[in-house]
C-alpha cells in the first residue's frame, strides 16, 4: 500500500510518498516498522511572509501553486515511482481536469505538461489535508489531489490537519503508547487540548478563546522588531538572557480557570503597554528579557493546562504536535514535569513537528476513522474540529 500525501493548510507546502509495509496491519495500530516514508518534501514560505510578521494567505496560495507540481515530481522521482508516458494522454479527460482545476489555472497548466510527460505511478491512493487551515491555501492541495485522483483513478482521502498533528510522533521510533492520552496542538495557527482515547477517537476538551500560542509569538516578535516565524526568533533572544534586571513580568491568562482553554491576545497586549512605559524602548536587554518573558508564560501556561487535563482524564500519555512544539524549552519542561507526574511523554521530531505531508499520509494508512472518498466529494474545511470528518 503506497499513498501519496498532500499538505497547503497555510505556509508550507508538502508532498509525501508513504508505504505500508504489511497489509495486514490492524488500523488504528501503529508501530515504526510498519511503515517507510520513501519521500518527503517541503517547500518553506517563512522568507517570503517574513515582511509581513506572519501569513498573507493570497501570497501563500500563489506560493503553492508555484511549488506543488516541482515537488510533486521531485517526491515521485525520489520514490522512484516517476516514469515517463509512452501512451499518450486522454484529451477528454484532460478538459475534466481544467474544470477541476478552474481556481488554479496556474496549476493546470503544470500538470498538464506533467500528465504529457509521465505516466500513472503505482501508487494505491492520495490524501489531503482539508482543513482546518486558511481556505485558499487548502483549495490548492484540495484541487490537485481531486484532479490526479480523477485523472490516475486511484481512491482519495480527505485528511484532518489536527489529527494528522497528534499522529506525527509516531514518524519517528518512540515507546508504545498508552492510552487514554491527552494531546496538545499547538502552532501558528492552533492550540487545542485533545482527548484521546485511542488513534480515531478524540474529544476536543479545550482550545484558545482567540490567538494560537504561535500567533502570539508571531506577534510579539514583531511588536519587539524581530523576524518570523516569532517562536524561533522569541526563543534565540530569550537564550541570550544572563539575569533579570529589568523587573519585566507578563500575565499568565487563564492559569487558574477551571477548564482547559487558553487566551494568549492579552500577552501581546501586555508586551506593547509594557513597551510604551518603557523610556529606554528597546534596547538589547529588554528584547532579551521581555524574549524571556514571552517564553516562559506561554510555556507556564501550555503545560500547567495540558498536565492538569491529564490529571483530571487520568492519562497514561501526553502528545504534543505542531510547530510551538519544536521550542526546546517547552519540549524540556514537558519532559521535566511528566517525569515527576510519572506520565509518558511523546514529542515528535522537529522535522516532522511543522506542516508536513508524511503526517498525513500515515494518518490515512491507520487512522480507522478514515474513508476513502469520491473525489467530487471532497471539500476543504477552513474551520474543521477533531471530531469532524
Amino acid at each position: 500500500m503506497i499513498i501519496l500525501a498532500i499538505e497547503t493548510s497555510c505556509d508550507d507546502t508538502g508532498i509525501s510518498i508513504i508505504k505500508l509495509q504489511s497489509s495486514k496491519k490492524k488500523r488504528g495500530q501503529i508501530n515504526f516498522s510498519d511503515f517507510e516514508i520513501l519521500s518527503d518534501c517541503v517547500s518553506s514560505q517563512a522568507e517570503i511572509h517574513s515582511p509581513y510578521g506572519g501569513v498573507f494567505p493570497a501570497l501563500a496560495k500563489r506560493e503553492h501553486q508555484k511549488a506543488l507540481l516541482p515537488l510533486l515530481i521531485k517526491s515521485l522521482k525520489n520514490s522512484k515511482l516517476l516514469k515517463e508516458n509512452k501512451k499518450g494522454v486522454d484529451n477528454k479527460k484532460i478538459l475534466r481536469v481544467q474544470k477541476i482545476l478552474k481556481r488554479n489555472p496556474e496549476i493546470f497548466k503544470g500538470l498538464k505538461e506533467f500528465l504529457k510527460k509521465y505516466s500513472v505511478p503505482e501508487i494505491n491512493g492520495i490524501a489531503v489535508t482539508v482543513g482546518p487551515g486558511l481556505e485558499p491555501c487548502l483549495y490548492t492541495g484540495v484541487n490537485l489531489a481531486k484532479a490526479l485522483s480523477f485523472y490516475w483513478n486511484v481512491p482519495l482521502s480527505g485528511i484532518n490537519h489536527i489529527e494528522a498533528h497528534v499522529l506525527s510522533s509516531w514518524l519517528s521510533p518512540i515507546e508504545k503508547i498508552e492510552f487514554p492520552a491527552i494531546a496538545l496542538v499547538v502552532s501558528g495557527g492552533n492550540t487545542q487540548i485533545i482527548l484521546m482515547e485511542n488513534i480515531g477517537k478524540y474529544k476536543l476538551i479545550g482550545e484558545t478563546r482567540d490567538d494560537a500560542a504561535g500567533e502570539c509569538f508571531d506577534k510579539t516578535a514583531r511588536i519587539l522588531g524581530l523576524g518570523y516565524p516569532g517562536g524561533p526568533a522569541i526563543h534565540k533572544e530569550a537564550k541570550k538572557r544572563k539575569k533579570a534586571v529589568l523587573g519585566i513580568t507578563l500575565p499568565r491568562p487563564m492559569f487558574y480557570d477551571k477548564n482547559y482553554d487558553f487566551s494568549f491576545s492579552g500577552l501581546k497586549t501586555a508586551v506593547l503597554y509594557d513597551l510604551k512605559k518603557r523610556k529606554e524602548g528597546k534596547t538589547p536587554q529588554y528584547v532579551e528579557e521581555m524574549s524571556y518573558e514571552i517564553e516562559r508564560a506561554i510555556i507556564d501556561v501550555l503545560t500547567h493546562k495540558t498536565l492538569k487535563a491529564a490529571e483530571d482524564f487520568k492519562a497514561k500519555s501526553i502528545i504534543l504536535g505542531g510547530g510551538v512544539s519544536a521550542n526546546k524549552e517547552l519540549a524540556k519542561e514537558f519532559k521535566k514535569r511528566c517525569k515527576e507526574k510519572k506520565i509518558n511523554c511523546i514529542i515528535p521530531l522537529s522535522k516532522f513537528s511543522g506542516d508536513n505531508a508524511s503526517m498525513v499520509g500515515l494518518t490515512a494508512l491507520f487512522s480507522p476513522h478514515i474513508k476513502k472518498t469520491a473525489w467530487q466529494k471532497i471539500k476543504p474545511s477552513s474551520n474543521l474540529k477533531i471530531n469532524e470528518q
